[in-house]
C-alpha cells in the first residue's frame, strides 16, 4: 500500500501542513485537534512530541512543549491517544520531535508502534543523514515510515542533492536560519533561496516551514514549493482560543 504522504504529494494542489504539540493546550486535546484540522481541509498534520530541550524551536513552540510535558504528555501516552486515530482520520500523519525520546523508547519499538497506529513519517531534525543511513534506514523502511530531512538557506547544493537522493517523501525546507516563529512576510534573501532550490530541479517536492503564519506568507512560500507548514501561528491560535478557533484559523489561510 502506498504511503499516505506519497499519495498526498501527487495531488494537484498546494498543500497545507499544520504542526501542533501533542498534549497542548490540554493533555487530551490531541485527537480532537487532529480531527478538526482534517475536517477543515488541512492536507497533512505534524504531531509534535514534546521534549525538554527543543533547540530549533522558537518561544511559542517551546512554551507549548513545556506545558505539554507539565500536563503529563510522553511517548507512551501519545501512542495510546493515537491508537484508534485511523478509524476516523485519513490524511497523512507525521510525528515530529527530537531523536532522544525515540532512542529512549527503542528505535525499532518506536517505528513498529508508528506502523501499528498508522503514522506515515517522522521528522527528527537532530538525527544526522549519515547516522540515519548507517544505523536506522532499514528499520524505518521495514515499518513503512518516511524520514523527512531538513534543509536551510545555509545547506550547500551538494548536501541538498545528497538529502534529495536519500529522501522518498518531501524535503522540509526551513525558510531561514533562525528558530521557528511566525513572520509577517519573506524578504529578498528568502525569495532568492526559494528560487535557488526550485532551480535545482530536485526529485522530491519541497514543503516550506518556519515563518508562515497567514494567507500571504502561505502564498509566498508555495510559489515555488509544493506546500507550507504552519506551527507557531497555529499554537498561538490554540493558546488564545483553545480548540474552538481551529476552523476559522484554517479558513483564513486557505
Amino acid at each position: 500500500m502506498e504511503n499516505k504522504i506519497v499519495s498526498k504529494l501527487q495531488e494537484d494542489k498546494k498543500l497545507l501542513s499544520i504542526y501542533f504539540t501533542a498534549g497542548y493546550p490540554a493533555l487530551n486535546d490531541t485527537v480532537k485537534i487532529i480531527r478538526e484540522l482534517e475536517k477543515n481541509g488541512v492536507d497533512m498534520i505534524e504531531i509534535g512530541l514534546p521534549f525538554s530541550d527543543p533547540l530549533a524551536d522558537g518561544p511559542t513552540i517551546q512554551a507549548s512543549s513545556t506545558k505539554a510535558l507539565k500536563n503529563g504528555m510522553g511517548t507512551e501516552l501519545l501512542f495510546d491517544q493515537l491508537k484508534d486515530i485511523r478509524k476516523t482520520v485519513s490524511i497523512p500523519l507525521i510525528i515530529m520531535g527530537y531523536f532522544n525520546p525515540v532512542l529512549q523508547y527503542g528505535v525499532e519499538a518506536f517505528c513498529k508502534k508508528c506502523e501499528e497506529i498508522g503514522i506515515d513519517g517522522l521528522i527528527l531534525p537532530d538525527l544526522p543523514l549519515d547516522v540515519y543511513q548507517d544505523q536506522y534506514e532499514t528499520i524505518f523502511k521495514k515499518y513503512g515510515l518516511i524520514n523527512i530531512f531538513l534543509i536551510t538557506p545555509q545547506t550547500s547544493d551538494a548536501r541538498i542533492r545528497q538529502i534529495d537522493a536519500a529522501s522518498d517523501g518531501f524535503i522540509y525546507m526551513v525558510s531561514s536560519a533562525s528558530v521557528t516563529g511566525a513572520k509577517q512576510g519573506f524578504g529578498n534573501e528568502q525569495t532568492e533561496y526559494f528560487e535557488r532550490i526550485a532551480s535545482l530541479k530536485l526529485s522530491n517536492p519541497q514543503i516550506v516551514g518556519f515563518g508562515i503564519s497567514n494567507a500571504d506568507t502561505f502564498k509566498q512560500a508555495t510559489k515555488s514549493a509544493k506546500g507550507a507548514i504552519i506551527g507557531s501561528a497555529f499554537i498561538k491560535c490554540l493558546t488564545e482560543n483553545g480548540t474552538d478557533g481551529i476552523g476559522d484559523f484554517v479558513k483564513d489561510i486557505l
